[in-house]
């Protein structure tokens, strides 16, 4: 039987001054062109933890209002708060940046992360009333340094330092004395990433009632990779994340794959379950800091504020069919392979191809998740619509193969679409923000199924020009009852007696 989908949780973390001192656009800007007036203006163009609360597009990720409702609203929504939002969202939370500085240490196993005593202690009380920071957790909250000793660590031992409202408190020291893999840059982008992961993991269990000791194996898909200058990206993230998130029972594993891991790890996950292998599997991953204010530059151009200033997360639990729960159908797996050719339309060819193997038109898969990511923040980059992009490729394909005809390809982007709401965080925009929406649209009966497709774009490493994508069909349930035998229990156990009386007699008119 099919592996089921047996909930989903979605996080976001606040980070404005991780935007200027540690995304890419930002130090790589003050590498090249220290004196840009970009960097003089960005602090300018940075949101209140109110405004990331209220934005439209956060408030859909965490499940507090649907694909559909965020239609409705029209763009700009920079400028459209959610009033009466909170943090606290069907799927997950949106937690401010002083917290998260203090989770960052709480998954420090290396005593890496330090932090300045008075910050530390007061954002320690505000966790105590977090409900899901039990003592244990609050626990591992060290008390704290001197403020001196934070500064002696960022200018005498190349630590990275950590602020929150533009001044210093605290920072994660290297890990090594020369391998850069351990620098503090590093180790800080580590451990933000597995902070980020844990918070979903914790949320996960929070949201859908789970008990964390019966999770067996977790499959970490983030894009960062841990290890030392002889094993670079050895991991291992999902292990760790356990560890912290209090999953005693589980052990695991890190599937990298850029932004397509996420759908390889998931059908991974599935087919683990499906098989027997393990009862219940977690896929998650944590955000990245590399990525923050990516696109910074053509927002102020364009008098937008910093929109890219989350950093993102989700966990997702695959168990075995309940009977309940969408099956993801293993039978329908779409990949892209190293003969398909890189095209976007081959790639998206590929995919959707899949449905020849059940004799499925494009038109009989109600919605498609493809690279849900926020046009709002693509769009003023140059970037365009991205998952508008995407529908019109699968659009274009149903009408080549006769499944549409021409004049139907806008309402096909509607009715098999959705406006892009996830934060533009490599893998978490790809095909898996819709998972939580899309269970509960399947169990409620609105749809019957869904592609979630995953892309990637394999050149990043250098290693290969290809392109990268695999997807997968989630549907209702069918039933999830186990196959019954043919005859019953009782004549079973009649023919074995038989058979051993039939045995017994033919033995014996052999010895005589």
């Amino acid at each position: 039987m099919n592996s089921v989908i047996l909930g989903c949780s979605y996080i976001m973390v606040f980070a404005p001054d991780m935007v200027i001192n540690n995304g890419t656009t930002q130090t790589t800007e003050r590498t090249v062109n220290p004196n840009s007036e970009y960097l003089k203006e960005i602090k300018n163009h940075l949101r209140t933890f109110d405004q990331v609360v209220k934005y439209l597009p956060n408030q859909t990720y965490i499940g507090n209002i649907t694909p559909d409702e965020l239609n409705k609203y029209e763009m700009p929504w920079f400028d459209k708060p959610m009033e009466g939002a909170g943090r606290e969202g069907k799927f997950g939370e949106i937690m401010p940046q002083d917290e998260f500085i203090v989770l960052m240490q709480i998954c420090d196993v290396f005593d890496l992360v330090k932090l300045e005593k008075q910050f530390a202690s007061d954002t320690k009380a505000k966790l105590m009333n977090h409900p899901l920071f039990d003592e244990g957790l609050i626990g591992r909250i060290k008390e704290g340094e001197e403020f001196d000793t934070i500064k002696r660590y960022v200018n005498t031992e190349h630590a990275e330092p950590i602020y929150n409202n533009g001044e210093l408190v605290g920072c994660v020291k290297r890990a090594h004395d020369i391998d850069l893999n351990l620098s503090g840059h590093v180790m800080f982008e580590n451990i933000v990433s597995k902070a980020s992961n844990v918070l979903g993991l914790l949320n996960l269990v929070s949201k859908n009632n789970i008990n964390k000791e019966e999770i067996e194996y977790i499959i970490e898909c983030s894009e960062e990779a841990c290890g030392d200058m002889n094993q670079r990206g050895g991991g291992n993230f999902a292990k760790s994340c356990a560890e912290v998130a209090g999953f005693v029972n589980a052990t695991g594993s890190d599937t990298r794959g850029f932004c397509a891991a996420p759908t390889h790890a998931l059908i991974e996950a599935a087919a683990l379950v499906k098989a027997g292998v393990f009862k219940k599997v977690v896929v998650s991953a944590g955000g990245s800091t590399a990525k923050l204010g990516m696109n910074g530059k053509d927002h102020i151009k364009k008098g937008l504020p910093i929109l890219e200033d989350t950093i993102g997360g989700f966990a997702v639990l695959i168990g075995e069919n309940d009977g309940v729960n969408p099956e993801i159908n293993l039978d329908l797996v779409g990949r892209h392979t190293v003969g398909t050719g890189s095209s976007p339309q081959a790639v998206i060819t590929s995919l959707v191809s899949s449905l020849d193997k059940a004799g499925m038109k494009i038109t009989d898969i109600d919605k498609y998740s493809v690279e849900m990511q926020n046009p709002e923040v693509t769009k003023p980059a140059g970037a365009g619509d991205v998952p508008l992009a995407n529908y019109k490729m699968i659009g274009a394909l149903a009408v080549k193969r006769g499944d549409i005809d021409r004049n139907e390809l806008a309402d096909f982007t509607v009715k098999h679409g959705m406006t892009g709401w996830a934060p533009t965080q490599g893998h978490i925009p790809s095909g898996v923000p819709y998972l939580g929406f899309c269970r509960e649209d399947i169990l409620s009966g609105k749809i019957k199924n869904a592609m979630i497709v995953g892309k990637g774009s394999l050149f990043l490493g250098r290693m290969t020009n290809l392109f990268d994508g695999v997807s997968f069909i989630i549907e209702a349930n069918k039933g999830g009852q186990k196959e019954t035998s043919a005859i019953s229990e009782e004549q079973i156990k009649n023919l074995i007696a038989n058979a051993l009386k039939d045995f017994a007699s033919n033995l014996l008119n052999e010895q005589e």
